[in-house]
């Protein structure tokens, strides 16, 4: 059986602008595999919170919408 537990916070436009765009890049990238893995262990078995996938999901678009405005 496959878990996973993780404890994300909504990230707010106050931490998006105390990151470079490297770090923006980044986290977007370990956020979308994280999200992959998540669908994927909700699909087999149910998440302890799925509403977690909800919270990775809206973090990767706020993230997107601040790339693309640009600083």
């Amino acid at each position: 059986m496959l878990h996973v537990q993780i404890t994300l916070n909504k990230m707010k436009k106050k931490d998006f602008k105390s990151l470079s765009k490297e770090q923006l890049k980044e986290k977007l990238v370990e956020l979308s595999a994280l999200y992959g893995k998540m669908q994927f262990a909700h699909g087999v078995t149910n998440l302890e919170n799925p509403l977690q996938i909800r919270t990775i999901r809206r973090d990767i678009a706020r993230i997107n919408t601040f790339l693309s405005t640009g600083k």
